[in-house]
């Protein structure tokens, strides 16, 4: 049985043991701490005009995300009203969650070897950085997660995946996730 006080995501450890090495050599830091580490990463399902003709969207678009992060999601608000978009002020929209610690290497973990190989006609990701280190990613939709059975889905979500690190600069982001074996194209 597995001891849940003395267990330590796969990622982590191979941060830990392996990567953190490898990057040392690969840019010559001096010392330990300027190696770059993942600091968070953020889920959003925005509902967009479906949460405005009816506001159970939003609240199916946050429980699936609740069963995707294994934690619990917010849901977000409209902050003002737009009349031609037919939104008011405090309307929900869709829902957002961010990871850090064990569950953010779990979640890192299961994107990378089971949802991103089920994406249809996939072909890598688009190195996608935004010039400090952080990586920003979509996809089309949220079923590819073994935690959502499609059966059960009544609407399809796309959803966004912002990845923090503490990296300085991008080449070091894009090397920090190569190295956890971030499929990118070219």
């Amino acid at each position: 049985m597995l001891d849940a006080a003395n267990y330590t995501p796969r990622l982590r450890t191979l941060y830990r043991d392996t990567i953190r090495g490898a990057m040392k050599e690969e840019f010559g830091y001096k010392n330990d701490m300027q190696i770059p580490s993942l600091e968070k990463i953020v889920l959003n399902i925005g509902c967009g005009a479906e949460a405005v003709k009816d506001s159970k969207k939003a609240k199916s678009a946050q429980e699936d995300l609740t069963k995707i992060a294994g934690q619990k999601a917010v849901t977000t608000i409209a902050k003002k009203s737009i009349a031609g978009f037919r939104v008011r002020e405090d309307m929900p929209l869709g829902a957002k969650v961010t990871l850090r610690g064990d569950q953010m290497y779990e979640f890192l973990d299961r994107l990378i070897t089971i949802a991103l190989p089920r994406v249809r006609d996939f072909r890598g990701v688009k190195p996608s950085f935004d010039g400090r280190g952080n990586f920003a990613m979509g996809l089309k939709e949220h079923i590819v997660f073994p935690e959502i059975d499609f059966d059960k889905v009544d609407e399809v979500w796309g959803m966004d995946i912002i990845i923090t690190t503490n990296a300085s600069n991008d080449a070091e982001a894009k090397a920090l996730l190569k190295h956890f074996n971030m499929p990118f194209t070219a």
